[in-house]
């Protein structure tokens, strides 16, 4: 199968976000958009049927219009569409392993505290087997024409293999023509912590420990990607909050989570909670060892 980006269907406004951000996305990395709308309720394609005898007809409609919109925006990109009958659920973790990515849209902190296809996106974002990218509604429309891009934020734990981490981020940044920002967050122990602060010599030293780290497992993406402008920034805070202050006015918050962690349950940690449920722009959520 040629490599696609898939992005999930439902027709709210959230989905229809993720399917405009999916198209840029598969534009700027010169790959083929797929549309996939799943209901088990689909019935087999009928030979001749009259719309209004067609149990799949607004199934169809939402795909088409979705469809023409992109035509429209995107007049040089493959399209194609997918109507799948089966769970949501299961429709989408099939497609995310058949994809480069799968967008799926978001609604951040709302009064449900869920995404567009509700208890169906979280099992996806920790199961899948490669990344997926969570869109809300309003963020690309509320920018003005003249906004200036901005950058792709990515967080790092510095524990273990972050290849598959830094490759999608770095990717990402050289396919928008914007620079990478690197973040690592880092708690202060309790026995730095002094009335007015934290400790000068500590944090100087904790510093300079992760500096080296994070220049380290740089370096050689660096080498890959020489034209990717790339910075570094330590957030001497819990990571969940020094990963979500640094994507402000982020184009991409890149993430990542465990592969295989055991258990009935999905699971993300509390960066990736936090990302999902807090930052203001795309977060894309990468599987790694």
């Amino acid at each position: 199968m040629q490599p696609v980006v898939t992005v999930g269907l439902d027709g709210s406004p959230e989905s229809l976000a993720a399917a405009r951000w999916a198209a840029d996305e598969a534009e700027n990395r010169r790959l083929t958009l797929r549309l996939l709308h799943a209901w088990p309720m689909l019935a087999p394609e009928p030979a001749r049927v009259p719309a209004e005898f067609d149990q799949n007809y607004w199934s169809k409609r939402l795909v088409h219009d979705a469809q023409t919109e992109l035509r429209a925006l995107h007049p040089g990109l493959p399209v194609v569409t997918s109507l799948v009958a089966d769970d949501a659920q299961n429709a989408l973790l099939e497609a995310a392993s058949e994809s480069e990515m799968t967008v799926l849209g978001s609604r951040g902190l709302e009064s449900v505290q869920s995404y567009f296809l509700g208890d169906v996106s979280m099992p996806v974002v920790a199961r899948a087997e490669r990344p997926v990218v969570l869109v809300r509604a309003g963020s690309r429309d509320e920018e003005p024409l003249s906004a200036v891009p901005g950058r792709v934020v990515v967080a790092l734990k510095l524990r273990g293999s972050c290849d598959d981490l830094l490759d999608f981020a770095f990717h990402s940044a050289a396919a928008r023509g914007v620079p990478l920002l690197a973040i690592h967050g880092r708690s202060v122990p309790l026995h730095a912590r002094v009335p007015w602060g934290v400790d000068h010599d500590i944090a100087e030293e904790m510093t300079r420990d992760v500096q080296k780290q994070l220049s380290k497992a740089l370096h050689p993406w660096r080498e890959k990607y020489p034209r990717v402008d790339v910075a570094d920034g330590i957030g001497l805070d819990s990571p969940a909050k020094a990963v979500v202050q640094a994507a402000e006015g982020a184009t991409l918050l890149v993430v990542g989570r465990r592969a295989h962690r055991h258990g009935p349950a999905p699971h993300l940690g509390p960066v990736a909670q936090a990302a999902i449920h807090h930052g203001r722009c795309p977060v894309a959520v990468v599987p790694h060892d």
